[in-house]
């Protein structure tokens, strides 16, 4: 157990830093399972549009510094390109 008090309010910010932390990081990673699951599925009308929130909670989670924001990068951008992978051979020929 920690000593002074300026150690008991820094665990108490880190609690509370964490829990906020946990949040966007789960959002942006539930978001993204769920348009990959869309594209799998062929529903790609609908992966678009939550892609564009997987997109947005994920610079909203490097905006807090939940996570890197070159990761944020990374994951969007590999998001995008299986997406429109999945456009293109779905297009019409």
């Amino acid at each position: 157990m920690a000593n002074t008090k300026s150690a008991l309010k820094n665990i108490r910010k880190a609690a509370r830093r964490r829990e906020q932390n946990r949040f966007h990081r789960s959002r942006a990673r539930t978001l993204i399972k769920k348009t990959r699951r869309l594209i799998e599925a062929g529903e790609l009308e609908e992966a678009q549009a939550t892609a564009r929130l997987a997109a947005k909670a994920l610079d909203k989670a490097a905006q807090k510094r939940s996570i890197h924001p070159n990761n944020a990068a990374r994951r969007k951008s590999r998001l995008m390109r299986r997406l429109q992978q999945a456009l293109k051979s779905q297009a019409p020929q």
